[in-house]
């Protein structure tokens, strides 16, 4: 898996590319997310758009680094993701957890905006 990591304003957006499964996908990700909590508020959007599958330790990644955040004042959102990875979520209960939008700007948005998009893609 690949990661784009960059930042829109004070928002920091992760855009994932490939598989998000156990090994280096996921620790490519922790590490991103952990460099991001450690020097800012972490508003962070993940992009997975080009993300084809998700196994529970990607799942796990994203829960842990969305209770990280939320502890800091911060929050993940997601963008996109395929309907595998939506109906994945949806059946381990973690679906409603995560803020999801449309598209990438518009999560950016959120942040500035405080909105809450529905969890019911």
């Amino acid at each position: 898996m690949d990661i784009d990591v960059h930042k829109s304003g004070d928002v920091h957006v992760l855009k994932l590319r490939g598989p998000f499964r156990l090994g280096p996908a996921v620790e490519t990700f922790r590490g991103a997310i952990d460099e991001i909590m450690r020097t800012d508020v972490p508003h962070v959007v993940v992009n997975l758009t080009e993300v084809n599958s998700m196994d529970s330790s990607g799942i796990g990644a994203l829960v842990r680094s969305q209770t990280s955040a939320k502890q800091q004042g911060g929050a993940i959102k997601l963008v996109n993701p395929s309907k595998l990875v939506v109906q994945t979520l949806k059946l381990v209960g973690l679906l409603n957890i995560f803020e999801v939008h449309p598209t990438e700007a518009d999560a950016v948005q959120s942040f500035a905006n405080g909105h809450q998009a529905t969890a019911g893609v």
